[in-house]
Order: C-alpha cells, then sequence, then structure tokens
C-alpha cells in the first residue's frame, strides 16, 4: 500500500530524499515533540517528509525492516512506509509499525509519553490495549562534541 500524500500537504511540508539526510531530520523531529530519538530506528529511508500545519509525518524506506529493542526485549516491525500525525509528546495515527507480543504482531496507532513526565512512554493499539516501558529503552546516546 502507498501512501498518497495530497498535492496541498506536500507543498506545505518540508520533504528530504536521502537515506543521511532522513535519519537526521527524523532525529531532530522526534527531539522537537519531545520523544525519545531511538524510537523510528529505520535503515535505507528514502523519503520524509512532515507538514508541520497539520502535524502529518511520512517516512519511506526501500524496504521493511524489523528492529529489536535489547533493554525491553521487543522486536518491532517498520513498514516501507509509515505514516503518523504528531504533537508535543504524542504520535497519533500511526501506520506501518507492528510490535511482536508472543507470537502475535499487534498493529501500534498511538505512542505517548506522560505529562508530567513519569520516565514512561505508552503504546497503544487501534483497540485500545496499551503497555508502557521505561524511555530509557528508546533513547540513543548521541556522541558529545567537545567545543574548544
Amino acid at each position: 500500500m502507498s501512501v498518497v500524500v495530497g498535492e496541498e500537504v506536500r507543498q506545505r511540508a518540508e520533504v528530504y530524499h536521502g537515506d543521511e539526510i532522513c535519519q537526521v531530520k527524523s532525529k531532530e523531529l522526534l527531539k522537537e515533540i519531545a520523544l525519545p530519538n531511538g524510537l523510528l530506528p529505520l535503515k535505507d529511508v528514502e523519503e520524509c517528509g512532515y507538514d508541520r500545519e497539520s502535524g502529518f509525518v511520512w517516512l519511506k524506506q526501500k524496504k521493511s525492516f524489523t528492529h529489536k529493542f535489547d533493554k525491553i526485549g521487543k522486536l518491532v516491525s517498520y513498514a516501507p512506509e509509515v505514516t503518523a500525525h504528531v504533537e508535543k509528546g504524542k504520535i497519533s495515527k500511526l501506520t506501518g509499525v507492528k510490535s511482536k507480543e508472543f507470537l502475535l504482531w499487534i498493529t501500534l496507532s498511538d505512542i505517548y509519553v506522560d505529562d508530567p513526565p513519569t520516565h514512561n512512554i505508552t503504546f497503544k493499539t487501534p483497540a485500545g490495549l496499551s503497555r508502557q516501558y521505561p524511555i530509557s529503552a528508546f533513547q540513543i546516546e548521541e556522541p558529545q562534541i567537545n567545543e574548544l
């Protein structure tokens, strides 16, 4: 299933092409909306876009990718196209992301942190089921830049 981004949205959006710049921009977006920078560990991203007016975000990668979050022992599958609406502390209307629970792949629809902060992040399914994990499980240590 290919995401159809309307021309109006595409004209308003910041759109980037290529893995290197899309990796940087996706981490910047996560930081901007106060979510952990390791939440979207995508590979070979071809295009990413963000329409600030509506909060709509899309990421297209060459093929689906499964990532294991070692700190919590969970497998998460990212489809070739991931879309969502974002706002401070929250991702909603998420498509293209599934988490493995026992032997089943469960679709995720919302991701959010509590306000006031509790150091937990909540993942919710379309059926309303949810599970919390420590935010630190999705945080990537960024290299420190030493200024002279």
